[in-house]
């Protein structure tokens, strides 16, 4: 008979699969040795024949091995069996996934059922099955095993000479650990059972290192997020408990404002509030003990301790309850640290945690990480409960502070919040901050990398006016420039409206040389910004060609220029720094800056200061769009020649 079969047959029921040989057999069959026959399949040609026959001879060896090691006797044979099962996977001439699959399925199917395996019966599968490993993740089922075998043996030698190119493979070529969990866990016990040999952390800062490659920039573009992935996982369960009683728990709000609010809680996480020393606030810290009673509860492993300084806190309740500016000298006086909470963990997970924020800090000292790195840090995805925790923003501290260091505008940017509304870890790591452990050094360092970056504008200014003059003024006086020639830029853009508040200013750099040398400049500045500014002058006027900053500053310095409405500046060779010059024009309307050098940061400065522009021309010049977008304010703009600049359409249309 020919054609197409009636019944199908069945795998288990082919006895043999052969391919016919003899004189006049049929062009390209297969011969199927069934019980009661044979079936002869014809296929259209030698190759489609062969995969028919190699295809089938897998399939029948499949089921063979699934019923043997369903059924497990002596592990002697179960080992034997396993080695045959991979040799054939590795031999076979058939290029699939499930080739290399289908065997580690069978294994980890047969680890999962049989829980009383010795360490030995372990290993010798663990090294039968590790060839199959190379080019292939593990299921599930295998990972928790791998897991298993890590926790109970870490200084077994096959975690290094097994598990080690696993690993690499999985942080190499892995997408998405949400897909498949216990990848991420086999690869964060992997790095934990490496922690636990004799090098202990060099051994993990090697792997890292390893994973990075000796070149200056590593070619594994999945590298960094995933582990950023298992690092931020494992720190989240060393807090896991502290999390699942999460209603219970103070908010980072609340630590703040030192717990003033009386929340019903119930009774089982441990919370001690204690008082400041009297010797700071001898009179009010007895007000302050009478309203605020201790607030402590049990738990069986966590200990958390709350110290605050109480007066503050009241004053700036008050303050934020009467709808008033708070009192600045008050501001002063208070500690830079305001609030400070010691989490107690079980001894395990300060191992876990050391070790994964130890990784953190190892990956933001690779330059080509760092920006990556702080884009993944910067929405702060760690628990709340991680960042009342003094050991854990102690040690993290160093990865702030490398961002704050660096002088890419994509990594210190990060050190800002990602949305309005929502703190960053400049808020975190600034003085009055939950993380804040100094008396402003971080905080000064973030603002003088911010204050050199774009970010020297009327709202970053407005932001420290509003939320942190007090600690600026602190540091003033404590003789930091930067903080110094802070207040004196919030002078020079009238970002104080207060008297009182200006004239204290004014105080706080009088009482250092650097502020009274930087105000007298200050002061000359403003002698000089109101005889530029004074009627009188050129209405229009154009730079020649080559012209430099220092041109511009000197030609705007030798007279009144308060009638000038038309400048050019085409083909001279300013930047954005002469925008700090530009924006004492008070009658510019017409700008043209073709084929200069005018960049990002002064489009930011003008979009804050000239709102009568009328005409701007930036044709050939460096704007990208994160400076552009930021001329949508300009109301008064007209005309804009973006041509020949990296303006991209959504921009276009954003500015349309």
């Amino acid at each position: 008979p020919t054609g197409y079969m009636e019944n199908s047959i069945s795998y288990s029921a082919i006895e043999d699969v052969q391919l016919l040989s003899w004189e006049n057999a049929p062009k390209y069959c297969l011969q199927l040795t069934i019980p009661g026959g044979t079936v002869l399949l014809q296929a259209a040609n030698s190759y489609l024949r062969d995969q028919w026959f190699h295809s089938l001879q897998w399939k029948k060896k499949i089921y063979k091995y699934k019923k043997v090691l369903s059924n497990p006797s002596r592990w002697e044979v179960v080992l034997k069996e396993i080695r045959t099962l991979v040799d054939m996977a590795l031999t076979s001439p058939l290029q699939d996934d499930s080739i290399h699959q289908a065997p580690l399925e069978i294994v980890s199917k047969l680890l999962s059922e049989n829980n009383n395996l010795t360490t030995q019966d372990h290993e010798s599968i663990i090294v039968a099955i590790a060839p199959l490993l190379e080019n292939n993740h593990p299921p599930p089922d295998l990972c928790e095993f791998f897991c298993k075998h890590c926790r109970e043996r870490p200084r077994s030698m096959v975690v290094i000479e097994v598990f080690t190119p696993v690993v690499q493979r999985i942080l190499k070529h892995n997408m998405d650990f949400g897909k498949c969990p216990r990848l991420r866990l086999f690869t964060q016990e992997y790095i934990l059972s490496l922690n636990e040999l004799n090098a202990g952390m060099e051994v993990v800062k090697k792997f890292i290192h390893s994973m990075h490659g000796p070149t200056g920039q590593c070619p594994h573009p999945r590298v960094l997020p995933n582990l950023v992935a298992v690092c931020l996982a494992a720190i989240y369960s060393c807090y896991e408990e502290f999390i699942n009683s999460r209603d219970n728990s103070p908010s980072l709000k609340e630590i703040r404002n030192g717990c003033q609010q009386q929340c019903d809680r119930k009774p089982n996480l441990p919370l001690r509030l204690l008082h400041t020393s009297p010797d700071l606030v001898s009179q009010e810290a007895t007000l302050t003990e009478s309203r605020l009673k201790p607030v402590i509860v049990t738990s069986n492993e966590i200990h958390v301790e709350v110290e605050r300084n109480n007066t503050a806190n009241q004053k700036m309740t008050a303050s934020v309850g009467n709808d008033s500016e708070p009192n600045l000298i008050d501001c002063l006086m208070v500690s830079p640290t305001c609030s400070t909470m010691s989490i107690e963990l079980s001894a395990q997970a300060d191992r876990i945690l050391g070790c994964y924020v130890e990784i953190l800090k190892m990956l933001s000292d690779y330059d080509d990480w760092r920006p990556a790195l702080a884009s993944l840090l910067q929405p702060i995805p760690f628990p709340k409960e991680a960042l009342a925790h003094e050991k854990f923003t102690k040690e993290l501290k160093y990865v702030i502070q490398r961002f704050a260091e660096d002088p890419r505008q994509e990594v210190h940017s990060c050190l800002l919040s990602v949305r309005a509304g929502k703190d960053g870890w400049f808020q975190l790591y600034s003085p009055g901050g939950v993380a804040c452990d100094d008396d402003g050094e971080l905080f000064a360092s973030m603002v003088h990398i911010l204050m050199g970056s774009c970010y020297k504008t009327k709202k970053f200014l407005l932001s420290l006016a509003e939320n942190k003059l007090g600690p600026c003024m602190l540091l003033a006086l404590r003789g930091n420039q930067t903080m110094v020639e802070i207040l004196c830029l919030m002078l020079e853009y009238n970002i104080i409206d207060n008297n009182d508040t200006q004239l204290q200013i004014i105080s706080t750099l009088e009482s250092t040389d650097v502020g009274k040398r930087m105000y007298e400049q200050l002061c000359e500045r403003q002698r000089e910004l109101k005889e530029l500014q004074r009627k009188g002058g050129p209405t229009r006027l154009t730079l020649p060609s080559k012209s430099t900053d220092a041109d511009l500053a000197r030609l705007l310095s030798s007279g009144s220029f308060g009638n000038l409405e038309n400048l050019s500046l085409a083909f001279t060779n300013v930047t954005s720094a002469c925008a700090e010059h530009l924006i004492k024009l008070p009658s510019l309307k017409q700008l043209n800056l073709w084929s200069t050098q005018f960049g990002d940061a002064g489009l930011r400065l003008l979009s804050e200061h000239l709102t009568m522009l009328q005409v701007l021309n930036l044709c050939e010049t460096p704007v990208t769009d994160a400076g552009l977008l930021a001329l949508s304010s300009m109301k008064s703009l007209c005309s804009l020649n973006m041509n020949s600049t990296k303006l991209s359409a959504d921009t276009y249309e954003d500015l349309k």
